[in-house]
C-alpha cells in the first residue's frame, strides 16, 4: 500500500520522531490509525444506540423524565466520563 501524506503531515511526524514521542514514522502512523479505529468503534456504538432508541420510541417504550431520572443520568454520564478519562491516562502512548 502506498500512502501519500501532505507536507504538513510529514513535518508533524518528523517532529514527533525528533522529539522522541515515536521511534519511527511508522509508529506515528500506527498510532493515528489506532485512534481512528477507536473513534470509529465509538461512532458505530453511538449509531447503534440511536437506532435502538428510535426503535424503542416507536414502540412507545420511552422513559418518563423526572428530576430524579435526570440526576441519575447525569451521575452515570459523569461516572463513564471519569472512567474513560482514567483509561486514557493509563493507555501508553
Amino acid at each position: 500500500m502506498d500512502i501519500r501524506l501532505t507536507p504538513d503531515q510529514e513535518a508533524f511526524i518528523r517532529e514527533a520522531v525528533a522529539s522522541g514521542r515515536f521511534e519511527r514514522p511508522e509508529d506515528a502512523v500506527q498510532e493515528a490509525l489506532s485512534l481512528w479505529e477507536s473513534r470509529e468503534r465509538r461512532r458505530t456504538e453511538l449509531l447503534t444506540s440511536l437506532d435502538e432508541a428510535e426503535t424503542s420510541l416507536s414502540r412507545d417504550d420511552g422513559l418518563e423524565i423526572s428530576e430524579q431520572s435526570v440526576r441519575s443520568l447525569a451521575e452515570e454520564v459523569k461516572r463513564r466520563g471519569r472512567a474513560r478519562l482514567a483509561s486514557d491516562r493509563t493507555t501508553p502512548r
